[in-house]
C-alpha cells in the first residue's frame, strides 16, 4: 500500500505531511525531517541494550522513498541527525557513506539539535551544512526548539509529539504533526525515539493536530 501525504495550508502557504513522518514544501522544494536519530539501535547496543540492527537501513530506506516522492532539491534535518558518539560506529557510517553515494546531488543541511552537540558531527565526506536554529528558508524559520520566531512560522522537532486517540476501553497514542498559530512542531522520523504526549498542550493552545496512522495522515484537531 502506497503513503499517503496530506496537504494543508500552514500560514498561507501549502505544505505536504507525510505519513513517513516528514513534511514537504513544494514551493522551495525541501523536505523537513525531524529527529532522524540515525545510530541510536548501534547506541543501544554499545551500551549493553540488545536492540537488532538494521533501523539505520530501514530509516534510510523511508528517506529514499519520500525522495522518490517528492524529489526534493533539499532535505533539511530540524535537528538531532545523530543520536550520540556511538552513533559513528562503522554500521552506522558505512550505511550513510552508501546512501549519500547515490544522494551526491542533494542539499543537506541540518539545524544543529541538542543531540548532535554530543555526537558530533558526520565527517566532511559526507557534506551536509550544520547551521544554527532558527535557520530561514521562504517563509520558515526552521529550528530544533519549538519556539516563535518574528516575521516566520517556526517549524520544529526535538518534542516527538504523539496524540493519543481513545475510547471507552481501549486507546493508543500516534505520531502526530502540531500547528499553532506561528509555529507548529513536526513527529519524529527515526525509530527508537519514544513519544511526548500532547493531548493537553494542545487543547490549551487550540492547535491544530494531524496524527500518522499507518499509511494516513488524517486531521483530529482541524
Amino acid at each position: 500500500m502506497a503513503v499517503e501525504a496530506l496537504t494543508i495550508d500552514v500560514n498561507g502557504r501549502a505544505l505536504l505531511l507525510s505519513a513517513e513522518r516528514a513534511a514537504f514544501d513544494p514551493l522551495e522544494k525541501a523536505l523537513f525531517i525531524a529527529d532522524a536519530h540515525f545510530g541510536k539501535d548501534a547506541v543501544f547496543r554499545a551500551r549493553g541494550i540488545p536492540v537488532p540492527a538494521g533501523a539505520t537501513g530501514e530509516n534510510l530506506a523511508r528517506l529514499d522513498a519520500l525522495i522518490a516522492t517528492h524529489r526534493p532539491e533539499s532535505v533539511v534535518f530540524l535537528g538531532d541527525l545523530l543520536h550520540a558518539r556511538e552513533s559513528h560506529a562503522d554500521e552506522t557510517l558505512a550505511a550513510l557513506d552508501a546512501w549519500r553515494d547515490r544522494r551526491a546531488a542533494l542539499r543537506l543541511v541540518l539545524v544543529e539539535g541538542n543531540h548532535d552537540r554530543h555526537a558530533g558531527e558526520l565527517p566532511a565526506r559526507f557534506g551536509v551544512e550544520l547551521v544554527k536554529e532558527p535557520y530561514r528558508l521562504g517563509p520558515w524559520a526552521l529550528c530544533h526548539h519549538p519556539q516563535t520566531v518574528d516575521d516566520a512560522y517556526a517549524l520544529a522537532g526535538h518534542e516527538h509529539p504523539v496524540y493519543r486517540l481513545a475510547t471507552r476501553i481501549e486507546s493508543v497514542r500516534l505520531p502526530c504533526f502540531r500547528f499553532g498559530a506561528r509555529a507548529g512542531v513536526l513527529p519524529a522520523f527515526g525509530a527508537f525515539t519514544g513519544g511526548f504526549e500532547v493531548n493537553e498542550d494542545v487543547r490549551r493552545a487550540r492547535e491544530a493536530v494531524y496524527v500518522v496512522a499507518g499509511e494516513r495522515v488524517f486531521g483530529v484537531r482541524v
